[in-house]
């Protein structure tokens, strides 16, 4: 009996493990389900559709937002700034290469030799023709010229006394004192001291000439470079360096060289009564140095640039062209009259030639091929693809593509439109609200 009584209690020990795992299983199901409910909620939450109009920033609009969809970055209006055509006065003009060169320039040289005692000048200075600019000693021409002047005093005297004997003879010879011979004589004695005395003159003349050099004067009004000698030196007349340059700065000139094909338009407004203007600019093309005139053309085409040489002239009261310097140079060949101008920031390059990006309805871009004529300054003459009128963009153009949506910023605006959309500001384009 005891062993019956024990067996029920082995099978029902035996039997409880089997059991306990289903009946954990029966616990976690509820849990499982529960979890499951959640995460398919919140993928339904964050993805499903937003229906049009409905307003807030919820978290199904902020994920539609990441993806690019309405009202995400990919839809976004692109912040551009824009410039409206008109009409407008354009230059045309032929843009060149020149180089600045004076109206007058000359080095100053030694015309004697000697001792260079001054130098009376100040190194970049202007000088007037005229003045003073060095000292050669001068003693040696002077001790010359009075030599000179004392050979002519004496064969002054001995001409003089024999046109006193000729006088003389010529009475004794009327009384038939003596025999014409002498009179001949003395005549020809006369003649001979008269020679003598003109070259006794001409040689004060050139002593006087030779000690004036001496003191070495400015041939031309300009400005004065930098001495070549040293007070102190020997100069020569034979020295081919010179004392110093002197260049005439106002007016100043620029050569320049135009293709010839340019010539015939050129020639024909340059016989006319009004000529032409010329502007000379810096380097950079940034700043306009000087306006002046075209002064005179080339005779002949340069065969191996095919280009002929022009030569302007500038009042240059300011300084501000220098001999030898590089400048840009624009010729005024004419003026064109109510064309239709466009920015050149606006202009772009393509496979098929130059577009712009002209706004159109819903402020939509399209991309428009234009036909240029003649540019000046930051405008270009439109000559088919675009009117008075017309909105294009200027700033902004490497985001767009054509038919994007755009959105016109004000650039000298500090809270402009659209600002914060561009920089991803905003609760439209950040984390949704709270």
């Amino acid at each position: 009996m005891s062993s019956l009584s024990r067996d029920p209690s082995a099978a029902s020990s035996a039997s409880s493990p089997a059991s306990a795992a289903p009946s954990k299983r029966r616990r976690l199901w509820p849990y499982l389900v529960g979890l499951a409910v959640l995460v398919g909620g919140g993928w339904y939450a964050t993805h499903r559709p937003v229906p049009e109009g409905e307003g807030g920033s919820g978290p199904g609009k902020a994920a539609d937002a990441r993806r690019g969809g309405p009202g995400g970055r990919g839809e976004r209006p692109i912040p551009v700034t824009l410039a409206t055509l008109a009409t407008a006065d354009l230059r045309v003009m032929v843009p060149a290469l020149g180089s600045v060169v004076p109206r007058n320039q000359v080095i100053v040289r030694a015309r004697v030799d000697g001792p260079l005692l001054a130098v009376k000048f100040t190194e970049g200075q202007p000088v007037r023709a005229g003045d003073v600019l060095a000292q050669i000693d001068p003693e040696p021409f002077k001790a010359a010229l009075d030599q000179a002047r004392g050979t002519l005093a004496r064969d002054a005297a001995l001409l003089k006394n024999a046109k006193i004997d000729l006088e003389r003879y010529r009475g004794l010879l009327a009384q038939d004192s003596i025999a014409r011979q002498q009179v001949d004589t003395q005549e020809a004695l006369v003649r001979q001291y008269q020679g003598t005395v003109q070259a006794d003159e001409a040689a004060v003349k050139s002593a006087e000439l030779q000690l004036s050099y001496t003191t070495i004067k400015a041939p031309i009004a300009g400005r004065a470079g930098l001495r070549n000698v040293d007070p102190g030196n020997i100069v020569k007349a034979s020295d081919t360096t010179g004392l110093v340059t002197i260049a005439q700065q106002s007016p100043i000139t620029a050569v320049f060289a135009v293709p010839e094909d340019r010539l015939p338009a050129i020639m024909a407004r340059f016989r006319g009564a009004g000529g032409l203007t010329v502007e000379a600019w810096d380097r950079d093309m940034k700043a306009r140095l000087a306006s002046g005139r075209l002064l005179a053309v080339d005779s002949l085409i340069d065969t191996t640039t095919g280009t002929v040489k022009l030569k302007a002239e500038f009042a240059n009261q300011d300084g501000a062209l220098f001999p030898n310097q590089f400048v840009n140079v624009r010729l005024l060949l004419d003026t064109l009259s109510g064309v239709v101008a466009v920015p050149t920031a606006a202009l772009q390059q393509g496979a098929k030639g130059r577009f712009v990006y002209r706004v159109g309805e819903g402020n939509k871009v399209a991309a428009v091929p234009v036909t240029l004529g003649t540019t000046d300054g930051p405008l270009a003459a439109v000559e088919a693809g675009l009117a008075a009128g017309d909105r294009v963009v200027v700033d902004g153009l490497d985001k767009l593509k054509d038919g994007a949506t755009i959105e016109a910023v004000d650039p000298k605006a500090v809270d402009a439109p659209g600002r914060d959309k561009k920089r991803g500001g905003g609760n439209g384009g950040g984390r949704p609200g709270h």
